[in-house]
């Protein structure tokens, strides 16, 4: 019968294509957005190390601690007698690889 609704039953047709489209672009998003954050924290940490920041400061202790929930797997891969080349190496290295699964999942969704 023209009009009728079926209940129970999942919409047929392109608009369930388009929004499933549409949650693959959202989540795609996210992704992206989460590894692009992660890394900007990482960085801001590297940042902040080199320039000298006092430690001791609210914001920077957050920075601090941020970075090191994100970095904790990769703590002390490089030993280096050079603080600022470890902290560089150890931060800069998750924060890449942040950046290079957020991108590649993004990605990867948005073609799904």
């Amino acid at each position: 019968m023209p009009g009728s609704h079926a209940y129970g039953r999942p919409p047929e047709g392109p608009h369930r294509y388009e929004r499933s489209q549409s949650a693959a672009r959202r989540t795609a998003l996210a992704v992206h957005t989460i590894g692009d954050i992660a890394a900007v924290f990482l960085g801001l940490w590297i940042l902040l190390h080199l320039l000298g920041a006092n430690e001791a400061n609210v914001f920077v202790e957050f920075v601090h601690g941020t970075a090191d929930w994100l970095a904790w797997w990769s703590q002390d891969i490089f030993t280096m007698d050079t603080e600022s080349l470890r902290v560089l190496l150890n931060y800069g290295l998750p924060a890449l690889i942040y950046l290079l699964v957020g991108h590649g999942i993004a990605t990867r969704l948005g073609r799904a």
